[in-house]
Parts: C-alpha cells; structure tokens; sequence
C-alpha cells in the first residue's frame, strides 16, 4: 500500500487526477478485500464451534466465549463507516459461506472434534450442512438487527436454544 500512496501523491502532484482517481479505487478495493478476509476468519471461527456443537451436542464456556466474540467482531467489521450500510449485506452470507468458508471450517473442526477423532474427509459426511448455514445465518441476522451493547445477551439467549444450550445455562456442562 506504500507504493500506492507514494504512486497517488505523485499522480496528485503531476496533475494526472484520472490515474490519482483509479489509485484511489484500487486503495478502496484493497480495503474492502482485507475487511472480507476478516470476516471470512469470524465466519470460520463461528462455524467451527457449531460443527463442534452439533456433533458434540454440548456446549462450553470456550465455545460460547468465541461464538460471541465471532458475532461481535463480523459486527463490527461488516458495518461501514457510514454506520448505515454493509460490507457483506443479509442476504449474501449464505453464499459467502457455502462458496468461502465451510470446506475450511470443516477441516479446522476435524482437528478439534470429539479431540481429532474424524478427518476432515469423514467429517464433512456426518455433519448437517443445511442445519449449519441455517444456525449460522441465524447467529448472522442478530448483527442486523441489534445494537452492539444487545449482542453479548441476544448471543447467549439464542445459544441456549443449541443442543446442550439448556445444560450450559444451568452450569451442567
């Protein structure tokens, strides 16, 4: 990004706005793509945990801890400055996540469920896609709809509702 900045003073200095112009669209574009790639590492984390849980059917407080702190930050870095619109709008997570993240989130998850008992191979045949983009999206769509102070308990409220949830909140895992 160095280089492109010293590129866009000089193109501002020489009077060459419309290279000035396309440096600044290539600036936004690198942004955009290091926001996305962020993204895509909270949407990895989150999946992993509810691949965790639903294999496991349980649920920890490490667990719980990075599937709140997934949502709070994909909040953070999905609304844009302007506070009022979205890096990745509600109706495109499914595809982010279907076409970016799951095969990922999958093998990451072999490593850690039931302590590596499955390959990623053999993981990727017992877990339920369609319940895990659907409890995904789910935790996703409370960022829409919630303020940031909101998120910690709205997450915990819907976590409950996750196999094991109930044993979780009454301190029986």
């Amino acid at each position: 990004m160095t280089q492109e900045l010293t590129d866009l003073r000089n193109s501002i200095l020489q009077g060459r706005y419309a290279d000035a112009l396309a440096i600044v669209d290539e600036l936004e574009g690198m942004s955009k793509q290091a926001v996305l790639r962020n993204i895509q590492s909270y949407v990895n984390i989150l999946l992993i945990h509810l691949i965790k849980n639903q294999i496991e059917q349980r649920l920890t407080n490490s667990w719980v801890a990075s599937i709140r702190n997934s949502i709070r930050e994909i909040q953070k870095l999905n609304t844009k400055e302007n506070k009022t619109s979205y890096y990745v709008n509600q109706d495109e997570w499914e595809i982010l996540i279907v076409e970016e993240v799951i095969e990922d989130a999958i093998a990451d998850a072999s490593v850690e469920v039931m302590n590596g008992k499955y390959n990623q191979f053999q993981l990727a045949k017992i877990i339920k896609r369609t319940e895990l983009i659907e409890t995904a999206l789910k935790f996703l769509a409370l960022t829409y709809s919630y303020a940031a102070k909101e998120i910690p308990t709205i997450v915990a409220e819907t976590i409950t509702q996750l196999p094991g949830g109930e044993d979780w909140q009454a301190g029986r895992w």
